[in-house]
């Protein structure tokens, strides 16, 4: 059988159908890579009155004071307007900022242009949420990635595209796979049952850039099936982060050399010495893997920098930041330059994962797995609660 192009591999949006687009913010300072400066923040807003709330706020076409929303599923905020809000902030939650960047957000309805409130619906500790990232033409970078954190679409740099959440609904119920893709797969290699997880670890590592979509050529040989799998669920825990902390070997380790500098102002690094120099500071060994790391295009160790030194305009909420560079972010530099390094090893074989004799879309069709039916395309019905709605009316949905 001739091999199959990423253009004749099944698509990405077939073998997981529902998708959705990122939550869109429309202002900066509802996230912060720290919790305690989002208090701050909030503390000012609803300390100002009048237009200097107005102001500090950055009211949108979409959100204003005066917008009247739900709250976000799962949250317990406010629903009044903002405008006479004088409560205490919400607990910041953990989020994707950017990729690999994990970072804090206010998870107030009224601060969010674009929230998807039915990702929200579906977030819990053992969703994954599968993203799309911006195709370039440096093939090393990942075309997509995992993240166990909601992810955000990042107000600036390379826009991110659509959103896959792994488990249609909560508790890890229901997968967002063609309906009997994963029996199919099964009978097709026969290795019994497929788990949700191991098509999606699959994906990872197979995915290939087509003219007008990303392609998943499946295999038909179980060992090739098996190796891909075995690979992709390395990469996938070191793009979740969750459970035992990754860690290079002994000699390997990234450590602090020189202490870093109260306010960093930037980051450089030496490839003859394997060092992160960050003004006077020191972090080494950092492997040309891990400084070279890009998604979309884009350094993810020099953007992470960029967003923690960048200078913010006087006056608003964005310039309400530690005065010193934080202990814990040099803890999670330090885990970031790990895992990027650890996943820039799987990369040789990664490339090395093809799937043989694939098996074709047609295929697919002709066992009744594509095309898949339109409510495969939409968000499943999750509501097992009352969601408060604007002016604490409840949502009927």
């Amino acid at each position: 059988m001739p091999s199959v192009t990423p253009d004749d591999a099944p698509p990405l949006a077939d073998l997981m159908p529902w998708s959705v687009a990122p939550p869109r913010l429309g202002r900066g300072w509802p996230t912060a890579p720290d919790a305690v400066s989002l208090k701050a923040r909030w503390d000012a807003l609803v300390k100002a009155e009048g237009p200097d709330r107005e102001i500090l706020f950055a009211p949108t076409r979409s959100r204003t004071l005066t917008s009247a929303v739900a709250q976000l599923p799962g949250r317990s905020t406010g629903t009044g307007r903002l405008a006479r809000e004088s409560g205490p902030c919400p607990e910041p939650v953990r989020v994707l900022a950017a990729p690999f960047d994990e970072q804090w957000l206010i998870p107030d309805h009224r601060l969010i242009d674009a929230a998807r409130p039915e990702l929200w619906r579906v977030a819990d500790e053992r969703q994954v949420f599968v993203v799309e990232q911006t195709v370039t033409p440096d093939s090393a970078s990942p075309l997509i990635t995992a993240s166990s954190v909601l992810p955000l679409a990042p107000p600036h740099g390379p826009r991110i595209g659509r959103v896959h959440p792994l488990f249609r609904r909560p508790g890890a119920a229901e997968p967002n796979l063609a309906p009997g893709l994963v029996e199919y797969l099964g009978e097709r290699l026969d290795t019994g049952p497929v788990d949700a997880v191991d098509v999606l670890a699959w994906i990872l590592v197979a995915a290939r850039p087509g003219s007008n979509s990303i392609g998943v050529p499946l295999p038909t040989d179980p060992g090739i099936w098996s190796r891909g799998v075995e690979l992709g669920r390395r990469a996938l825990w070191l793009m979740r982060r969750d459970g035992d902390r990754p860690k290079l070997p002994g000699g390997r380790r990234p450590y602090v050399r020189a202490p870093l500098p109260s306010r960093p102002v930037e980051v450089r690094y030496d490839r003859d010495e394997e060092t992160l120099v960050v003004d006077e500071g020191r972090i080494s060994p950092v492997p040309s893997e891990a400084w070279d790391f890009h998604v979309g295009g884009v350094r993810v160790l020099e953007e992470w920098f960029a967003r923690r030194t960048e200078t913010a305009e006087p006056g608003t909420l964005e310039a309400i930041r530690p005065t010193t560079w934080p202990q814990t972010w040099t803890s999670e530099l330090l885990e970031l330059i790990t895992v990027l390094a650890l996943l820039a090893e799987l990369r040789p074989r990664q490339e090395e994962v093809t799937a043989g004799d694939p098996i074709t879309t047609a295929e697919l069709r002709r066992a009744g797995v594509l095309p898949v039916p339109d409510s495969a395309r939409r968000p499943a019905s999750v509501l097992d609660h009352r969601e408060e709605g604007p002016e604490g009316q409840f949502t009927l949905l």
